[in-house]
């Protein structure tokens, strides 16, 4: 009741200001009309969410509720006055919508995985190549034999029959991926086969819309004006995936590293897919096509982190999402159903679009190797129109494809598909079992999520052109290259020094950093599953101003680790340079801090890897150890964790219980160990040391050893001074090889953010 008291609200002064005569187009009005779609669709898209059924119905029955559907027929003043069908206001709140219908497009080409369907192949091509077939040859042959009367243009025949073979073989990709996800089947193979199968369908259907409404726009099938679609399609997508994805890539990385305002990686992508709408425009292809590609190309951003995505997404589902589909069930008219004949038609229309494709779906399954039950989960998946459909039938009715009535039938077939779509899919998805081989790679997928090294996304090296600095670029290149990350090459040291010589040191270090990756990136001990990381792309900087505020500024850019190797990194008393407390203390997140001594000091680039990680199963020493393998496995060296039991005290009973616990701590801590190396491949070495300083134990221990790199995992303790204890002074001081400290983020398990969050 709250509810529509607050509708009515609304509504009144839009009534209010067609009661007293306004005339013309009204931005108060345009205002009234955003809110109330906005408002009514998150109502409406809650409800639906809350019984299982996708937020993007409800804002579509938001629309037709509002609409001459139910408000026109119970308050047909209130309907006219907010939504007037003068020219002019129409146009405004359709501006809003065409937008809205490119932003929609971008968030559905950012989902797009375009590995994922390479990694899956033949299942997912022969499942989308069928389901596309069977059900355009349906919707073609059904629109040759539609009465005139629900044609638009009855001589332009083929062109509707064309469209409608179009919107029949199109399937939702968000509506899957929603189902498959919220079931954790995201990660099936089922459920990758399905999103794979459902991304291709949409990236085929995309092409074949954007060709087919370049078609209705001119009118008739032209050869001429065929053959310039196709082609300029064709040459549009090779360029875009290929040097177009490098120009992207390029744009948003000096967006975010260059502009010091407020988000302006958003303000980027938004340049980024107005130009290739238009691109597609001027060829002679539907704007939406541009829209499609530049987001996937944005989805594969390198740099495109976590928050900027959901601010972007934020936007585009909490404004644009409701006034799109909200208009889009205003514009049909379910008062056409109350014919019979129009009735048995949207049957028959939902009949054959459901029969066509999951059909064409189930075959396609069939083909690519599948069995019976996956077959039937993929074909009750790919049935879903949602959001897709509802696009496309408000672009065809835009450009005259389509009258109101067939619109309505269109968009019915939208809604009842879609709705029906969820429980099936569960019902089919439940009675998959579990896989030897899914099982494993599940459990890899857990610990990746879990894992330190494999959820950074950009390194920073702040670094000299010492040795000392040589050796943290290639420790940082290992990391790199194990993930693919790109990385940014900080050079420090301020004065006399030419700025084109530091900034050649800076370009030196680079290159370091690329040769470590690219043999990290081959390394053998990667699994057969795993993908390979892109190439490391590596960025220079060099300092211009004092120390904490450079790397602040930097840090601002968003980075997930910072790596420290500079000359004489401890003063003549032991303690920690004032040059590095200065670079820590304008980073916030992880520290890597690198100390080269012994052979890396003399050849840092060049010599051997022989590590000793100490481990005392705390999450910090876990992630050293992480750390650790990473290096040994892209360097093929040999890693051994050490864990050192403290010295008891106390009466004999009290001694034995505390050795007791204490095995049990050692024993799990080196199985956690073991089990992440074996995740990566790489067999590691485990020792335990009992009644020991821990200092004196892993000096001792490296030194019997002969292991030229210690890593530890340590905590920043508060304070002016950079401390990580007196453990790991007493290591940094007195060990006579060189020596990695992983410090956890500052402020506990604060992670630096993007520009767009720190700002």
């Amino acid at each position: 009741m709250r509810n529509l008291l607050l509708l009515s609200a609304l509504i009144a002064p839009a009534v209010a200001f067609a009661a007293e005569g306004g005339k013309g187009p009204s931005a108060e009005l345009l205002f009234a009309q955003i809110v109330v779609l906005i408002f009514c669709g998150r109502l409406l898209g809650e409800a639906m969410q809350r019984i299982g059924q996708p937020a993007v119905i409800g804002q579509l029955v938001a629309g037709l509720l509002l609409g001459p559907s139910l408000l026109g027929l119970l308050w047909p003043d209130a309907q006219h006055a907010l939504f007037p069908r003068t020219i002019e206001q129409k146009a405004m709140l359709d501006a809003v919508a065409q937008v809205g219908i490119l932003l929609l497009l971008l968030l559905t080409g950012m989902e797009t995985d375009l590995k994922l369907v390479r990694k899956i192949g033949l299942p997912a091509l022969s499942v989308s190549v069928a389901g596309i077939v069977v059900p355009f040859v349906c919707g073609f042959v059904l629109g040759e034999f539609l009465p005139d009367s629900l044609l638009p243009h009855p001589e332009a025949r083929l062109i509707t029959s064309l469209f409608l073979g179009t919107a029949l073989s199109i399937s939702s990709v968000k509506i899957v991926a929603m189902v498959v996800r919220e079931m954790h089947f995201m990660r099936r193979n089922v459920g990758q086969i399905v999103i794979s199968a459902a991304i291709t369908d949409d990236t085929i259907g995309w092409i074949i819309i954007a060709i087919t409404f370049s078609l209705a726009q001119s009118g008739s099938v032209e050869i001429y004006s065929l053959a310039k679609s196709v082609i300029g399609t064709v040459l549009f997508l090779v360029f875009s995936l290929t040097v177009g994805r490098r120009i992207v890539f390029s744009l948003i990385r000096w967006a975010n590293d260059t502009f010091i305002s407020e988000v302006p990686v958003i303000s980027t992508i938004f340049v980024i897919m107005g130009t290739m709408s238009l691109i597609t425009s001027a060829i002679g292809v539907h704007t939406v096509l541009g829209a499609f590609v530049a987001g996937i190309l944005v989805g594969e951003s390198p740099i495109l982190t976590k928050q900027i995505d959901q601010q972007l997404r934020g936007m585009i589902t909490g404004f644009f999402a409701p006034v799109f589909f909200g208009l889009a069930g205003l514009s049909a008219d379910l008062t056409v159903l109350k014919s019979w004949d129009v009735v048995y038609l949207t049957a028959g229309l939902i009949l054959i679009a459901s029969v066509g494709k999951f059909g064409g779906a189930f075959i396609g399954g069939k083909i690519g190797g599948l069995t019976g039950k996956e077959s039937f989960a993929l074909a009750s998946g790919m049935n879903a129109r949602g959001s897709t459909e509802v696009i496309v039938a408000t672009i065809g009715l835009s450009l005259g494809m389509l009258n109101e009535s067939l619109f309505t039938m269109i968009v019915t077939m939208a809604v009842v598909t879609t709705m029906a779509m969820p429980p099936m899919l569960r019902w089919a998805l439940s009675r998959l079992p579990l896989g030897k081989d899914e099982k494993e790679r599940l459990e890899r997928e857990e610990f990746e999520a879990r894992g330190f090294v494999t959820n950074l996304e950009r390194l920073l090296i702040a670094v000299d052109g010492s040795n000392n600095g040589k050796f943290a670029s290639r420790l940082a290149g290992l990391i790199a290259g194990s993930r693919g990350m790109p990385t940014t090459i900080f050079h420090l040291g301020k004065g006399k020094r030419d700025t084109e010589e530091k900034s050649e040191k800076a370009k030196s270090a680079a290159k370091q950093v690329q040769a470590v990756a690219k043999k990290a990136k081959s390394s053998k001990k990667r699994s057969k599953d795993e993908d390979e990381p892109r190439d490391v792309d590596v960025t220079t900087r060099v300092q211009e101003t004092p120390t904490q505020e450079a790397i602040e500024k930097e840090a601002k850019k968003g980075y997930d680790l910072l790596i420290v190797g500079v000359r004489n990194t401890l003063t003549s008393d032991g303690a920690i340079r004032n040059e590095v407390n200065r670079v820590a203390s304008g980073f916030d997140g992880p520290l890597g801090l690198v100390m080269a001594r012994g052979p890396h000091e003399e050849k840092p680039l060049n010599s051997r890897l022989n590590i000793l990680v100490a481990v005392a199963g705390t999450d910090i020493s876990n992630r050293a150890a992480e750390v650790a393998i990473i290096l040994a496995r892209g360097s093929d060296a040999r890693v051994t964790a050490l864990y050192v039991a403290g010295v008891s005290s106390g009466d004999g009973k009290r001694r034995v219980r505390r050795a007791t616990a204490s095995h049990r701590r050692e024993e799990t801590s080196l199985k956690e160990i073991v089990e992440i190396g074996e995740r990566y491949r790489t067999n590691i070495r485990t020792a335990v040391r009992v009644d020991a300083m821990p200092d004196n134990a892993i000096l001792q221990f490296a030194k019997n050893g002969r292991y030229d790199l210690i890593i530890m995992g340590v905590s920043r303790h508060t304070g002016e001074k950079l401390f990580f204890g007196n453990t790991a002074q007493a290591v940094l001081e007195k060990a006579p090889c060189s020596v990695f400290l992983l410090a956890a983020d500052s402020t506990g398990e604060k992670k630096q953010g993007p520009k767009e969050e720190a700002e």
